[in-house]
């Protein structure tokens, strides 16, 4: 990929394009921020590990919309952060207004790129950028399934002692409480999780898996978590770049999946070159459906909320 852009020069973009550059999935990242010397610091930073990381992308900063031109990708993670005690949604508002803008440019610079959401609340603002665009779904999706689904498996990991290597997790469902952890499908070495853990332990690991990012929120205080999201996005970017037509759960819009349309939620999805170029449809049985249905209807909630902005 010649270009990708990342609005939001704060922890997750600047540890987002750090993870891109290691992984040399692009020629140029361009990090724009409201905050100039934030992102043109950032930019240079992450320049001059290259020659120790051994990459060569180059990496560019501003504050300027126009910056955006000729991307093939932009990543947005600009936004209000939470704070202990705010849920994903107490977001809405703010982030949607910060949203538009970039939406607004990118529809201006880069009429062509794929849009990559990671701003809470991701659901809604995934679904907002569909609709303010007019583009195919295919090339407007967002990342939260990834980082929850490797919460869970560091958590399976942590209460087996078996490598982390081995563990496929799946969580579905809106990016928040009512995310839906898929134990059915959750694997060691293609052996199910519940051959390896109790009943009462898997409740907790999908409590823990839930309230993740709080966890981290309410230790550091006064930052969410950077790592673990921004090299989720880079495991997302490296299946478009290298056209690797993964499955992996990402925020996509539904025109009928599931039994709802009209929506964006977490399911799984084939990421490529093209973009979210398929949905995955999983055989859930009745408690599955109940809490995936649950969670679309929450999500459903914040879109209601979204249209009277």
């Amino acid at each position: 990929m010649n270009k990708i852009s990342i609005v939001g020069a704060g922890r997750v973009g600047e540890a987002t394009a750090q993870f891109i550059a290691y992984k040399n999935l692009c020629h140029e990242i361009m990090l724009i921020d409201i905050n100039k010397g934030a992102a043109e610091g950032s930019a240079l930073d992450i320049q001059e590990v290259s020659p120790l990381f051994q990459y060569d992308t180059r990496l560019h900063g501003g504050n300027d919309y126009a910056l955006l031109a000729d991307s093939d990708l932009i990543i947005i993670t600009a936004g209000l952060p939470r704070k202990p005690g705010m849920s994903r949604s107490d977001l809405l508002a703010s982030n949607i207004a910060i949203s538009n803008g970039i939406i607004e440019a990118a529809m201006k610079y880069a009429p062509d790129s794929m849009l990559l959401f990671v701003s809470n609340p991701v659901d809604i603002i995934t679904y907002n950028a569909w609709i303010k665009t007019g583009w195919p779904r295919n090339r407007i999706f967002g990342q939260a399934g990834v980082l929850d689904s490797s919460r869970m498996a560091s958590f399976i990991a942590m209460e087996t002692g078996y490598s982390s290597l081995d563990i496929n997790a799946l969580v579905l469902g809106g990016h928040g409480d009512t995310m839906v952890p898929m134990l059915r499908y959750t694997t060691i070495s293609g052996i199910p999780v519940s051959n390896f853990i109790p009943e009462d332990k898997l409740a907790d690991i999908v409590e823990r898996t839930r309230n993740g990012g709080a966890e981290i929120l309410a230790l550091r205080q006064n930052s969410s978590a950077y790592d673990a999201p921004a090299a989720s996005v880079a495991e997302m970017v490296d299946a478009v770049v290298y056209d690797r037509k993964r499955i992996l759960p990402t925020v996509c819009i539904l025109e009928g999946e599931y039994g709802h349309s009209d929506l964006a939620i977490g399911v799984p999805a084939v990421l490529g070159k093209n973009g979210m170029e398929k949905i995955i449809i999983l055989d859930m049985n009745s408690e599955e459906k109940a809490m995936f249905n649950n969670s679309a209807s929450l999500v459903q909630k914040d879109i209601d909320i979204l249209r009277q902005l």
